[in-house]
């Protein structure tokens, strides 16, 4: 029935050939489709609306609360036109059309706003379109007598559907595939089956990037398939002003109430400040930089620290993802006592997050965050080419804050990236889909729990300690060692550096006389250079040797040489800065113990710089589950070599013959 409808509906598409491209089309399928199925919500009442609308015109009364508490409407319409009586009137028809909207009670024109719909008249008009779209559209019975609101919902779900197939190079930006969201809501609702069934539930259900509101639909649906009698309620954000027409359209002709459906960006300017919910969901873009909000949200970070919803770090600019995982953390319940319910999350990213930063970056210290407060449930690799504007691996984590006793302290890899079925056509860049099997099987492989390693067969599934992402990075330090001779060469290095030719010209002269008096002449200890150093400067009559001449002069004539005396201060070993380096030592294991075992018998003489030491947090997610595939034999590869030349021969041998 649904399809069949959406079908019938897009089919006027075909009036808006010639002036209008394909993938136009759903610009003006999607708003006519909402004013009619509004149109045909409202005929009942509509004679009744216009006489009461009259009677409080002039009274000072809100009309929206009088008509909405004697009609039980959530919206209202207070033009004399109706679909019928516009499509009998073509003359005045672009007018009277926008009359007909202006009509409409303020929670709902926004959405035509969103949609644009008076430039749309306008063009329409102009195009010689209107009338023949209206017209049609007059003649598509929407009544709720005849389509349901869950029938209406799958129509303009459908539609969507379609207006994203026609419109590849956008459908990312508002359009998450159907079946990864169903998985994300069956992992969000897993182990809640209990509470989610109980009579009359309440909860709430919150989406901060809703697009055209797919995920809150999924969730709301699920919900109610599971428990007829839950009252889901349902909050949503969009940034784009036409996702967000699309988003509070669908909740519109489903019956649902759109007050909690705000428009606006996430980042900068909170819809719902303090509030939180029961279930939050999310597809955030991926690799989308947050340049134009970086303001607002260093300065959120940096006087609210963790008081606000950025406390724990900010990532690099290129990649907003993160920041709205910290923002949907902030919206889960606090859990303040055993028995509180908290909150459950699912969010899709991409690889980024999962390891981009070393320790003490942005990245880093979010991931550290979430895991040391064992907030992070479950993660689950998608296949890749499974959304319509990018091919890349995709990942669904799953956050609780009042996890099980049997997954506290741990996070669970399920590894679903050879999990899908092949697409007959391709869209945009989606070629790979989820099936029925596949989400059951995920499913059951996060119920299960469990940790899969058989060295002979492929892991689908691991379960880690918190612990087991986090590492150390220990500062590994070699002592300086240095070798100065004194050739030409070097005393032009020398004139030529910075602190030397900021020098008066006479000074410069002395370095320039001292060098020469110096050349051919080779020092394996810094003292002992320095002092003869100093000597020579002064003897060249430079009269006040300051020492970041001295440096300067040494720095650029010392050479490395492990023979040579070590550099020290105070007694103390001077590092080497070309010889640094890092090593990730895992939380589990003691530093020293590491050191000892994988530095020391390679570099004897190294220490470790404690002050530098920093602990970092990632999941190299990959790295878990990869197996290793021994290289083909030398006889294999020779047996397919004289196959090849024996086919090649008679290959020839033909060709002669």
């Amino acid at each position: 029935m649904a399809t069949t409808n959406a079908t019938l509906i897009w089919s006027i598409a075909n009036k808006l050939r010639g002036p209008y491209q394909p993938n136009q089309y759903g610009d003006v399928i999607l708003p006519f489709t909402i004013l009619r199925r509004l149109d045909a919500i409202l005929a009942p009442t509509k004679e009744a609306v216009l006489a009461e609308h009259e009677k409080f015109l002039n009274s000072g009364i809100d009309p929206f609360v009088v008509l909405k508490s004697k009609f039980g409407l959530p919206f209202f319409n207070t033009s004399v036109w109706d679909f019928g009586k516009l499509a009998a009137d073509p003359t005045g028809l672009a007018d009277n059309l926008l009359d007909y909207i202006e009509g409409f009670s303020p929670n709902i024109r926004d959405v035509f706003d969103g949609f644009k719909l008076p430039e749309l008249i306008d063009d329409l008009d102009k195009k010689d379109r209107l009338f023949l779209i209206v017209k049609d559209f007059a003649n598509v019975d929407l009544h709720p007598d005849r389509v349901s609101g869950h029938d209406m919902g799958y129509i303009f779900e459908e539609l969507i559907r379609k207006f994203a197939e026609s419109n590849n190079a956008q459908a990312g930006d508002h359009f998450t595939p159907r079946e990864v969201i169903a998985l994300m809501v069956n992992l969000l609702y897993a182990d809640k089956d209990l509470e989610l069934t109980a009579p009359g539930i309440v909860r709430t259900i919150y989406d901060p990037a809703a697009g055209t509101g797919g995920m809150l639909s999924v969730a709301y649906d699920h919900l109610v398939k599971m428990n007829p009698d839950a009252k889901p309620v349902l909050y949503g954000q969009e940034i784009n002003p036409r996702s967000y027409a699309m988003c509070k359209s669908d909740m519109i002709i489903k019956g649902q109430s759109v007050d909690n459906i705000y428009e606006g960006d996430t980042l900068v300017d909170d819809g719902f400040t303090g509030e939180h919910f029961d279930f939050l969901l999310s597809n955030p873009p991926f690799g989308v930089e947050w340049k134009t909000q970086q303001k607002q949200v260093t300065d959120e970070h940096q006087q609210q620290g963790f008081a606000g919803r950025f406390g724990p770090g900010l990532p690099r600019v290129s990649d907003g993802s993160l920041l709205f995982l910290m923002h949907l953390i902030k919206k889960m319940r606090p859990v303040r006592k055993p028995g509180d319910q908290g909150s459950r999350l699912a969010i899709v990213l991409n690889g980024s997050p999962l390891f981009t930063g070393g320790a003490g970056s942005g990245e880093s210290n979010i991931r550290q965050w979430i895991i040391e407060n064992d907030l992070l449930d479950a993660i689950i690799a998608l296949p890749t080419d499974m959304f319509y504007n990018t091919g890349i691996s995709t990942y669904i984590w799953i956050l609780d804050n009042a996890k099980s006793d049997e997954r506290k302290g741990k996070v669970q890899l399920i590894n679903a990236v050879d999990m899908y079925g092949k697409m007959r056509k391709s869209l945009g860049s989606k070629r790979k889909e989820l099936r029925p099997q596949d989400i059951q099987k995920i499913c059951e492989l996060y119920d299960a729990f469990r940790h899969d390693d058989d060295p002979d067969q492929p892991a689908l599934s691991k379960v880690f300690n918190n612990a087991d992402f986090g590492y150390r990075t220990i500062t590994v330090e070699r002592p300086l060692q240095l070798r100065f001779h004194v050739t030409d060469d070097t005393a032009d290095l020398v004139l030529a550096s910075k602190a030397i030719t900021k020098l008066p010209t006479s000074d410069q002269d002395a370095v320039r006389d001292a060098s020469t008096a110096l050349t051919g002449r080779s020092w394996t200890n810094r003292d002992a250079f320095v002092t003869e150093l100093k000597t020579a400067l002064k003897a060249a009559g430079m009269a006040k040797v300051g020492a970041p001449v001295v440096k300067a002069i040494w720095t650029t004539i010392g050479q490395h040489d492990p023979d040579a005396d070590v550099v020290t201060t105070k007694g103390k070993p001077e590092p080497d800065t070309s010889l640094r380096d890092t090593e990730n030592v895992p939380l589990s294991e003691d530093i020293d113990d590491y050191f000892a075992r994988e530095v020391l018998p390679h570099v004897p003489d190294a220490w470790i710089d404690h002050e530098k030491t920093k602990t970092g947090y990632e999941i190299p997610f990959t790295r878990h589950f990869y197996r290793y595939t021994p290289p083909r034999s030398l006889e294999e590869i020779r047996k397919d070599l004289r196959q090849l030349v024996e086919e090649i021969q008679a290959m020839l041998a033909e060709v002669g013959a």
